[in-house]
């Protein structure tokens, strides 16, 4: 039971593996920018998903009272 579980999972090696591979690939200037861009993403994501929760008329008025 405890293989089926261990498939999914990225060990120490694996990890280092695969940030080999993306330094080969996009370079040690650009993998910085993608790491940024993906973290604006994520957090656009969450804040988007965040407003879901909420009618659109307090999220209207939070909006106003920050501004």
């Amino acid at each position: 039971m405890s293989n089926v579980l261990a498939i999914g999972m990225l060990g120490t090696q694996e990890l280092l593996i695969v940030l080999c591979l993306l330094l080969l690939m996009f370079g040690s200037t650009r993998l910085p920018q993608l790491a940024r861009g993906i973290g604006k993403s994520i957090r656009e994501f969450k804040q988007g998903a965040a407003g879901l929760d909420e009618p659109a008329g307090l999220a209207e008025a939070a909006r106003r009272q920050l501004d």
